[in-house]
């Protein structure tokens, strides 16, 4: 019996494999002439010459060098991150109000000004009680001169110790009544509880003002507050001191530094969050209380190798790199295990030193042991291996071996 393949040309075997006929001896090639039907046994013969034609050719093709772009194992100082929001407050922030029922009299600031700490803010009508501090001021006078001579009198026992005792308490009295008098003015007069920024009055001068009527707020940007919620899974990492880096899109790219001053007593029971207090230094008064600022809480500082991100070649659960040996100029695959990530750079906790290039670019034409050629100025250093050099190849797979069922025919 015949077998299907026996039917096969020399023209069909040569075309499909596409190798060159130079590979074959020269006795096999005058003795079949394309068009010649192929029994099984010369099949085999031929598929083995063949094969052995495939290796030599490709053991004698040298593979040019892959382009790549290089970068080293890079040590800096590196943390972890807890990221959050947080909104900003001023660390001192009143309602400055009136205490007291009458008619503006005077403004002495404006919208947006800085004050100091008792500077005048408003005042008030107080015509009237300038003319009863006067008096009372008078009484105290007066009262005062008639203890003195009292007293005088009484030390050479002229008066009785009753007309001493009364006039010791209407002088009290009068002082009294003075210090009344002054608290009075002091109402009708609004200074500043603390050196700050004053936001858009709210009155006008003639305006009749009442007690809790609001007069400005006034804040003390000098620090910020910045409270914000961590998630609960963090409480352990989070203590007074440990530092912070916010910003926020209203002041572009710029970053601002603080540390944790204050954590909650209790944990949030619906969000599972825990509140956070830091404070923020703010010299040049760019930061504005309500901001919205994105937070980053920096932990377990440490030196630590990285590579960029482009770097790294996944497979299944593992993380392969492609390094360049300087030597040879051939790149070599090597698994690596990685540590924290951050934008453009990952940590890289075993399998590469310091030093080390990398294939950053490139390294989806590669295999192991290929010839590279790197296209960064920096690190051109590196050039392809000389001609003739031995290159380090993966082993070529086995050809295909064909058999018969026992009682087969094969002869043609």
């Amino acid at each position: 019996m015949k077998l299907a393949f026996a039917t096969v040309t020399v023209n069909d075997l040569l075309s499909e494999l596409l190798l060159p006929g130079a590979i074959l001896s020269q006795g096999l090639t005058q003795r079949m002439q394309p068009g010649a039907k192929v029994g099984f046994r010369t099949f085999v013969v031929m598929l083995a010459m063949l094969s052995i034609g495939a290796v030599a050719y490709a053991e004698g093709k040298k593979p040019k060098p892959v382009p790549v772009r290089v970068e080293p194992v890079k040590v800096v100082d590196f943390h972890d991150r807890i990221e959050a929001i947080g909104t900003l407050r001023a660390k001192d922030s009143v309602a400055v109000t009136a205490t007291v029922t009458d008619i503006v009299s005077a403004i002495h600031f404006d919208d947006g000004q800085r004050v100091e700490k008792g500077q005048i803010l408003v005042e008030m009508v107080a015509a009237e009680e300038r003319a009863l501090l006067s008096e009372i001021e008078s009484i105290v006078a007066e009262s005062k001169s008639q203890y003195e001579r009292t007293k005088g009198l009484a030390k050479r026992k002229l008066t009785a110790e009753t007309v001493l005792d009364e006039r010791r308490r209407l002088y009290q009295t009068s002082k009294a009544r003075l210090l009344a008098m002054n608290a009075r003015m002091a109402d009708r007069t609004i200074r500043a509880p603390f050196s700050g920024v004053v936001g858009l009055r709210n009155i006008s001068v003639g305006a009749l003002v009442e007690p809790g009527t609001l007069i400005v707020d006034i804040a003390d940007d000098s620090t910020m507050k910045l409270d914000f919620s961590v998630p609960s899974t963090f409480i352990e990492a989070l203590v007074p001191g440990l530092p912070i880096e916010a910003q926020t899109r209203g002041l572009g790219a710029q970053k601002f530094y603080g540390k944790v001053t204050g954590i909650d007593n209790r944990i949030d029971q619906a969000t599972r969050t825990i509140r956070v207090r830091a404070l923020l230094p703010n010299e040049d008064r760019r930061l504005v209380p309500g901001l919205l600022m994105q937070i980053v809480l920096v932990k377990n500082q440490r030196r630590a190798k990285v590579i960029p991100e482009e770097a790294i070649v996944p497979v299944a659960r593992e993380s392969f790199v492609f390094v360049v040996d300087e030597a040879t100029s051939t790149a070599k695959r090597r698994s690596i295990k990685v540590g924290q990530r951050r934008p453009g750079e990952i940590e890289v906790l075993d399998g590469l030193e310091a030093g080390e290039l990398v294939v950053t670019h490139g390294a989806l034409k590669l295999r192991p042991g290929a010839p590279v050629v790197i296209n960064n100025e920096k690190y051109k250093r590196i050039t392809p291996p000389p001609e003739g050099a031995a290159v380090e190849r993966s082993p070529p797979s086995a050809a295909p071996v064909v058999t018969a069922k026992p009682g087969g025919a094969g002869r043609s």
